[in-house]
């Protein structure tokens, strides 16, 4: 008799007790990561948002720092909440506090999963003894797989890995409560909590707003509608298909003609039909990793990826569109006779649903997979017993085997971790494994300059001009082009042409989001001392004008560099008109831009921004 099929119970203690233990040892792996430092978005999120930095702890405070997260408008007010507090707690912006959170949010994630994973797999139907062995197992490997190190080290990531925990226990209170509903017992203290963690997903993360998604995969494949009486179970079935029509109505109605793209998305350079295209070969990228996690197929940095123009430019595409038509058909075939497989499949894709459907995101990242990790496991998991069950493999070969991958994941987990654990070895290991990725060239000479700390005599920053001009010859990169003039003026070596060769470059490359925003690290070198050439930055602000839009307040900040401190003061009134012809009437940042011109002795421009005709208020 297969061991996986034993009937005896398996002590509800016994399980936490296993639970905590597999949550400390999968952490542990992670313990090398912790000396890293803050890289690419945890700057403008954590380091350069003021509203965090918290020296006192007030209701006032704690909610300017809770709404600061200005990309999504304030939301994400949870976890911004939680990094106001990493910083009062450490004094500072000590990377090891915010990284020790996430271990514990981590930590916290591992117990709730293998509640999860039980309580699922005892709704499927599978003996006591089996569902709690094969919950820890699954968990263990969604914890210690190595895509997960992207996720728990990257500080900013905590917007995804806290949604994931809150998700996971939504579901888990969501399945207590359909449970109840089957044994016809009161349900209601379990949907409360449903209700209270998925606002608190959501308020970690907006992708959270997924969760009916996930309810209803649950529903199709392990639950079925099930219920104690027929017409409770009828009722179940016309509500969620009610609601995946309404679902449906908001996606085809609401969401695709709000962002759907027919040329390049603002700040892109692919459409929305090519992201999509993209997005296919993007979700076998990720599967290839789920199922071979070798540490050089997980470069970080994925901006060299090759955009899918059309279903056979790469042929690759229409290969990946093939095949997850084939795995979403196996999965739905299977709903019925191995509904967990199928659960895992269908909870897989849907968790990709938002990032990879018509939303102008970035194209990948690692951390997306977080969540969908958990159908990952379940799918691969239930298969594995599957083959157990069918071909009557002995115990002692299914402990070897698992022996075997829990050593192989937990290796390159470790190799992963140590390699973010210090900054410098991350940055120079992940340009080793992306040497096609301009990020990775600009991170390791951004990592080699804050080593110098503007030193104009430091090697570090030789390093850092040597990286970045490298780069700049291999790519026609104004971002690189831009660090060029940037470290060198921080030595005092730019050349005019230096300045010369990056105009041309921006006058060349595309209006990403990250080109049009070189000039913010120029005007801020040029605020705090550094001798910047004054005309090569007004050039820069020039063409970057002409070639895209900025904001009120982003043309507000370029009339204040011109104004106050270049000797070019009247090259701040184009931006001024700018900012007061994009403003509605009686707006704030206006009347006090104008006030200030006024106390300065600039009456004529205040006459003349005066007369300009306003934009419609909103």
């Amino acid at each position: 008799m297969p061991s996986l099929g034993v009937l005896t119970p398996f002590p509800r203690r016994r399980f936490l007790i296993l639970a905590v233990l597999c949550a400390l040892l999968a952490c542990s792996l992670f313990l090398p990561g912790l000396g890293g430092g803050f890289i690419v978005d945890d700057h403008p999120n954590i380091q350069d948002n003021g509203a965090l930095h918290l020296s006192e702890l007030s209701a006032d405070k704690l909610l300017l720092a809770a709404y600061s997260f200005q990309p999504g408008n304030g939301s994400r007010a949870l976890s911004m909440l939680s990094f106001a507090l990493d910083y009062w707690r450490g004094g500072g912006l000590d990377p090891v506090v915010f990284k020790t959170t996430n271990l514990v949010i981590h930590a916290l994630t591992i117990f709730a999963l293998a509640l999860f994973f039980r309580r699922l797999l005892s709704l499927a139907q599978w003996p006591a003894r089996r569902a709690a062995c094969v919950a820890l197992v699954l968990t263990g490997l969604w914890a210690i797989h190595p895509l997960q190190v992207s996720s728990v080290l990257y500080v900013v990531q905590r917007m995804q890995t806290l949604g994931t925990l809150f998700l996971v226990l939504a579901l888990w209170a969501y399945l207590g409560a359909r449970h109840a509903q089957i044994a016809e017992q009161r349900s209601h203290a379990y949907w409360a909590l449903t209700g209270f963690f998925w606002a608190l997903a959501f308020a970690a993360k907006e992708d959270s707003i997924l969760f009916p998604a996930y309810a209803l995969v649950l529903e199709l494949t392990v639950l079925q509608f099930r219920a104690a009486q027929p017409a409770m179970a009828r009722a179940l079935r016309r509500v969620w298909m009610a609601a995946a029509l309404v679902g449906a109505m908001a996606y085809f109605f609401v969401v695709l003609p709000h962002y759907w793209s027919w040329g390049d998305y603002p700040g892109r350079t692919f459409s929305s039909s090519e992201r999509l295209l993209t997005q296919g070969r993007v979700l076998v990228m990720y599967l290839g990793q789920i199922l071979l996690p070798l540490p050089e197929r997980l470069p970080f940095f994925y901006d060299d990826l090759e955009i899918s123009r059309s279903f056979l430019n790469p042929v690759s595409t229409l290969l990946a569109l093939v095949l997850i038509g084939g795995l979403l058909a196996w999965a739905w075939r299977w709903r019925k006779a191995r509904p967990v497989f199928s659960c895992g499949v269908l909870l897989f894709f849907a968790g990709h649903f938002m990032t990879s459907n018509v939303i102008g995101l970035e194209l990948v990242f690692e951390h997306r997979n977080h969540f969908p990790l958990i159908g990952a496991v379940l799918a691969l998991g239930d298969l594995c017993v599957a083959a157990v069950l069918r071909w009557r493999i002995p115990q002692v070969w299914n402990i070897a085997l698992a022996a075997m991958v829990f050593v192989a994941l937990g290796a390159g987990t470790l190799v992963r971790a140590h390699d973010w654990g210090e900054p410098l070895h991350f940055a120079q290991r992940t340009l080793e494994m992306a040497p096609g990725s301009e990020r990775a060239w600009v991170a390791l000479g951004g990592t080699y300059a804050d080593l110098a700390a503007f030193r104009p005599d430091s090697a570090y920053l030789e390093s850092a001009i040597a990286t970045v001009r490298q780069g700049a010859e291999q790519f026609d990169s104004a971002l690189l082009r831009s660090n060029v003039v940037n470290y060198k003026s921080i030595q005092g070596t730019a050349t005019s042409e230096d300045w010369e060769r990056f105009h041309q470059c921006l006058e060349r490359v595309p209006m990403t989001v990250q080109n049009r925003n070189v000039i913010w690290p120029m005007i801020q070198n040029a605020q705090i001392g550094i001798s910047m050439d004054a005309r090569g930055v007004l050039t820069a602000m020039s063409i970057l004008s002409r070639r895209t839009t900025y904001s009120p307040s982003e043309n507000l900040q370029l009339a204040s560099y011109a104004l106050n401190d270049t000797p070019f003061s009247e090259e701040a009134l184009p931006y001024l008109i700018r900012a007061v012809e994009q403003s509605p009437a009686g707006d704030a940042g206006i009347e006090q831009m104008l006030s200030a011109l006024s106390e300065s002795g600039w009456d004529e421009w205040v006459e003349q921004l005066s007369r300009i005709p306003r934009a419609p208020a909103k």
